[in-house]
């Protein structure tokens, strides 16, 4: 009996071993193809440059080094970068807030925009774009978009302390808002001038391109900070998706965790709309495919899923650049054709056993 009982603590012990591996070594493939692929989307546009110029140009760029060409210099560093730097916070930090919104929901089709934030944040730019309202003085569409986009939230939250909302009401909630919100945006739509009609699509397709290194970088530390604290939470992410019952006999505060967690992911979600419009399907596909190959522990998911969905949205922004060439069309229609047609064959495999 003592031997079998060993035999499957060795085995265990193996198996967490093995899975742990894979786990790291997915993370770490993220984090090389992610460096690849922006070496390479630094090279494509109508001036030609190769992959060692542009590393050269990085490297002088990181380590303040006076260039040997500044033409080559100026385009990859001041052109071309802050759109790939753009693009990969963006996927980044939209694929760990899809991690935490559908972990701390127990629900599969929870993202930004299903959560009614993306909605909103669109909704922000009409107002801003077509009736030149603005919530903040010299905020513009980005402040509006902004400020709109933190309100699903808000009602969530409100509807949370007073009616103890389940996380089903919560999604439903957030899509009920959703229709609200894209209602009210074509509604506006239908009474603007071509001009402001043309921006406010443009705006919702979503785009990184256009943006500097002062945008990406409020991005990149809302990012930063609030993928630590999920990273930090992990555990207790893992706790909830045991279900409500399971995470009170833990010892688990439910509601409170999960306000605070929705009010972080919205923090970072809004961020991330306000720079860039509406980028679907990162939030909602990369992790159901990261899931898919590395399981749902949150402590490898958080960082996995953030690190592919980086590399998706940057794969998707070198398609827009290329696809059309010379018109670079908006990220947010390749992602729309990447991620409807994986969304469904996600769907169709049908893997219940990852939410177990």
């Amino acid at each position: 009996m003592e031997s079998t009982d060993g035999s499957e603590k060795s085995n265990f012990r193996a198996t967490h071993k093995s899975n742990t591996k894979k786990r790291l070594l997915f993370i770490a493939a993220c984090i090389i193809g992610c460096f690849l692929v922006t070496i390479y989307a630094a090279t494509v546009g109508s001036f030609p440059i190769t992959n060692g110029e542009v590393f050269n140009a990085l490297v002088d760029a990181i380590l303040r080094r006076t260039p040997e060409d500044l033409t080559i210099y100026h385009i990859v560093v001041h052109l071309r970068m802050p759109a790939i730097i753009t693009a990969l916070v963006c996927g980044f930090s939209l694929a760990v807030c899809g991690v935490c919104m559908q972990s701390m929901l127990k629900n599969p089709l929870a993202d930004p925009y299903t959560m009614g934030i993306s909605s909103g944040a669109g909704f922000g730019a009409a107002v801003a774009i077509i009736l030149g309202l603005e919530l903040i003085n010299g905020g513009g569409i980005v402040m509006n978009a902004f400020v709109f986009s933190v309100v699903p939230a808000l009602v969530i939250l409100m509807l949370s302390k007073f009616r103890n909302a389940t996380p089903t009401m919560m999604i439903l909630c957030g899509i009920a808002l959703m229709y609200l919100f894209n209602a009210m945006t074509q509604l506006f739509m239908l009474i603007a001038d071509p001009e402001d009609l043309s921006a406010v699509y443009k705006w919702m397709i979503g785009s990184v391109d256009g943006t500097d290194y002062g945008e990406v970088t409020i991005v990149l530390i809302i990012a930063i900070l609030g993928t630590i604290y999920l990273q930090y939470m992990a555990n207790q992410l893992n706790i909830l998706g045991l279900g409500d019952e399971g995470a009170k006999s833990l010892g688990v505060n439910v509601e409170r965790q999960r306000l605070i967690l929705l009010l972080v992911v919205t923090l970072m979600a809004a961020t991330v709309v306000s720079f860039t419009g509406i980028i679907g399907f990162i939030g909602l596909v990369a992790p159901h495919m990261v899931r898919s190959i590395i399981g749902s522990d949150n402590r490898f998911l958080v960082p996995a899923s953030g690190f592919f969905g980086a590399l998706l949205l940057l794969v998707s922004h070198l398609v827009a650049m290329t696809i059309a060439s010379p018109t670079i069309l908006p990220v947010g229609v390749i992602t729309s054709c990447i991620g409807g047609p994986l969304f469904l064959y996600l769907i169709l495999r049908n893997n219940k056993e990852v939410w177990a």
